[in-house]
């Protein structure tokens, strides 16, 4: 079922929750799964598992949300957070269909998931990505994002290796 947030579109978007199996998430999850597995080796289906994650409840409310940014129906932009711990959200999934970038949807969609993970009661956004994605560490910079050492969590080893940011949240869910 989808629910349609009562946000502001910006430039158009619309931002509408989903769970990991709704149709409008298909996209996100597809060329994802591609991308990753062209930048990082393996296979497109191996990437879609890991995707998925441990649950379709990860990104379930009310510790977490997936929002998918349709612009005249069609899913442009999305991204997941999940608990990380009481005060802080981890963003997942951040995507922007590649027909549709350097147009502002990923700023959009992530002003979007910082007032969602406010209203929620978090106050801090943590994040990794993979250091082979210097366009997803230009947008955490640009939108005031503080690059970290190290991650936070241990992690795995991995072809992998993240770059943590974290950001801490105002009152109304930006800084």
């Amino acid at each position: 079922m989808q629910t349609v947030v009562k946000s502001a579109p910006v430039s158009g978007v619309r931002f509408v929750a989903v769970g990991l199996d709704d149709p409008l998430a298909a996209p996100l999850l597809a060329e994802l799964s591609v991308e990753y597995s062209g930048r990082y080796g393996g296979t497109p289906e191996l990437m879609m598992g890991w995707l998925r994650g441990k649950s379709g409840d990860e990104f379930a409310p009310p510790g977490g949300g997936l929002y998918i940014g349709v612009l005249d129906g069609v899913p442009v932009t999305g991204g997941a957070f999940t608990r990380f711990d009481a005060e802080t959200a981890e963003l997942k999934r951040i995507w922007t269909d590649s027909r549709f970038r350097k147009r502002g949807h990923a700023a959009a969609l992530l002003a979007h998931l910082e007032l969602e993970i406010a209203a929620r009661g978090y106050r801090r956004v943590y994040l990794t990505t993979g250091h082979l994605q210097p366009e997803a560490e230009a947008l955490y910079d640009s939108a005031g994002y503080t690059r970290l050492i190290a991650p936070l969590p241990p992690e795995g080893e991995g072809t992998v290796f993240p770059i943590a940011f974290e950001k801490e949240l105002s009152g109304e869910g930006t800084t």
